[in-house]
């Protein structure tokens, strides 16, 4: 089954808050990040690391 990221992010985004409670602006900040760094010139590393 292929999930798009978008909304692979807006799942687990809306768990965190509803298991979590963080603030708001850390939740964004930390999605777009993710967002960012899997469509950048880091993401081979990171997978890599991950793995």
């Amino acid at each position: 089954m292929d999930v798009p990221l978008w909304l692979a992010l807006i799942v687990v985004g809306a768990l965190g808050v509803k298991l979590i409670r963080p603030p708001w602006w850390l939740v964004a900040v930390l999605l777009l990040g993710g967002y960012l760094l899997a469509d950048s010139v880091l993401a081979p590393a990171i997978d890599t690391a991950v793995k």
